[in-house]
């Protein structure tokens, strides 16, 4: 295991004293509208379909929020719940690369900072959380902690809580959770309506269960993911792309489902907002944004295995590119088919054979540069000598390798001759410094804003074609990097920002109202308590 990143000495726990422990309700609630569109929501507000967010939003101030979403989308979660960059936790996707092992990890796997939860407990403040997305459970915390609540996927809402009872107890009065699982590949009409009426009914089971807790005991830390607005994007952001292939004349409720799900979001926060006690301090936020579905990424490792062998344009392509074998079982496989087999296979092995997967059939010892896991952006890294176990690349080759496969894959082209890749990003350009920079990518591809169909491939005029290994994702949405916060006063006051604000703001700021110190966080705090006389 990768532990150059471990150095993360946690503080031994504090005893509580009177004036630490919370005084009966909670202080601070985080409410996070998750991954949502911002033309759709903006479409919404303006037609009145999301009344408690337009009440919010007339009570309370609006911050732009600056993310690492915009370059590496999966660094969001850990980066809001933490309040540490992304070059001090290096958690950016759920796979991770591990370069002492030379294989791909599921990211629960790998070493990470404690949580707001966790810090703010051991200042004997209290936390209910509630579906944080794609966080681990904690290690210690003081309260209650559940994920897989409103609905399961094992991959970011794994089915935990703390105490490990209260699952079982709470499921037994409110009901079991639907499924929400997603299968990447082409999409199918029947697991579409099923994910889409899980989504709906997600935010319904977050507000029951706030409404339950809230009632029996106090908090000081309210946190929960509406996640089902994150999900419904990538899947239902622009479903009317695939109207032939669902049918959607006979299913017209698909081309609804976004809509209804964040009117289920909205309807959520309305019943959230209400149980908490008066004076609570409220922040409603996105910590990314979602946009159309532009990513190649499924077409990445064949563009970077042509570049790097200088592939001939007229020769055609006999074996799959080192490094996509998932793609090809995506392809090979109809999704309805991997999605049964997935349901029979435990969840931990599920996510260690896609981590097998992941880089499957590269040889290592003719391997230069190979394409890490991701899903929107293109991650692309060198296997460097003295960096990866089986690294062959040496330190003098670094800088030509790498311009090498910058000015290579950038002759790639859509259909309609548009350029595939708007940029390609050093990791020295993009910002992330910090002890773990060295387990992000060395490149970072940036695709063309244009919308393509994904069965369509790229082309260059110097190595030819690159065909659709099949329909990538299958997702019709993808993440952007606008961020925003909701800030609706209660017994705090505004501070004002001295930088650009930021997501890793939110930690610094619970803390600040709760009276918990902020050392080692990356962030600045958005309030203040008022002076009391």
């Amino acid at each position: 295991m990768d532990n150059r990143c471990s150095n993360r000495g946690r503080p031994a726990p504090r005893k509580k004293t009177c004036s630490q422990v919370g005084e009966g309700h909670p202080l601070i609630a985080v409410l996070q509208f998750d991954g949502v569109s911002r033309i759709h929501l903006e479409k919404l507000l303006a037609d009145g379909q999301l009344p408690a967010l337009n009440s919010l939003r007339s009570r309370g101030t609006w911050y732009e929020l600056e993310t690492p979403a915009t370059h590496f989308e999966g660094a969001a979660a850990y980066s809001l719940s933490t309040g540490v960059n992304l070059g001090e936790h290096g958690l950016y996707y759920p796979w991770l690369w591990s370069a002492t092992e030379q294989r791909v990890r599921f990211f629960d796997e790998v070493p990470a900072p404690e949580a707001v939860w966790e810090r703010i407990g051991r200042a004997g403040r209290r936390s209910l959380v509630i579906d944080p997305y794609e966080m681990r459970a904690p290690e210690t915390m003081q309260g209650l902690f559940l994920t897989g609540w409103q609905f399961k996927n094992r991959v970011v809402l794994r089915t935990r809580s703390v105490p490990g009872s209260m699952q079982r107890e709470l499921e037994r009065e409110l009901g079991r959770p639907p499924l929400g699982e997603e299968v990447y590949g082409r999409p199918e009409t029947p697991s579409l309506l099923r994910l889409k009426n899980s989504l709906v009914a997600a935010p319904r089971r977050g507000a029951d269960v706030m409404e339950t807790i809230l009632k029996r005991e106090p908090f000081d830390l309210v946190w929960i993911s509406l996640s089902a607005a994150h999900l419904g994007g990538h899947r239902f952001y622009d479903i009317a792309q695939f109207s032939e292939e669902l049918e959607l004349a006979r299913h017209p409720e698909l081309g609804t489902a976004l809509h209804d799900i964040y009117r289920a979001v909205d309807d959520a926060l309305a019943r959230i907002v209400a149980a908490l006690p008066e004076g609570t301090d409220v922040i409603v936020m996105s910590p990314t944004g979602m946009g159309s579905n532009n990513s190649r990424s499924h077409l990445l490792p064949a563009m970077l295995n042509a570049v790097l062998t200088d592939r001939d344009p007229h020769k055609p392509r006999h074996h799959a590119a080192p490094g996509s074998s998932l793609w090809q079982i995506r392809a090979a496989v109809p999704t309805s088919v991997r999605a049964w087999i997935a349901q029979m296979i435990p969840d931990r092995l599920a996510l260690e054979l896609a981590a097998r997967l992941e880089l499957r059939g590269v040889q290592w010892d003719r391997t230069k540069a190979f394409v890490m896991p991701n899903d929107d952006a293109g991650y692309l890294r060198l296997n460097l000598r003295g960096r990866e176990r089986d690294g062959i690349v040496e330190p003098k080759e670094v800088e030509p390798l790498l311009e090498k496969i910058t000015k290579g894959l950038l002759t790639f082209q859509n259909n309609d001759g548009s350029q595939a890749i708007r940029k390609i990003w050093r990791l020295s350009e993009l910002g992330y410094p910090g002890s773990c920079q060295d387990q992000l990518p060395d490149l970072m591809v940036q695709w063309n804003e244009r919308v393509v169909m994904p069965l369509m491939g790229v082309r260059s005029t110097k190595f030819g074609e690159i065909p659709s290994p099949g329909w990538g994702t299958g997702r019709t949405g993808c993440h952007t990097g606008e961020a925003w916060a909701l800030v609706v006063l209660g017994s705090s006051k505004l501070k004002s920002p001295m930088k650009a604000p930021h997501i890793v703001d939110i930690v610094p700021t619970i803390c600040a109202v709760l009276g918990v110190d902020t050392d080692g966080l990356s962030g600045q705090p958005l309030l203040e308590p008022r002076s009391r006389t």
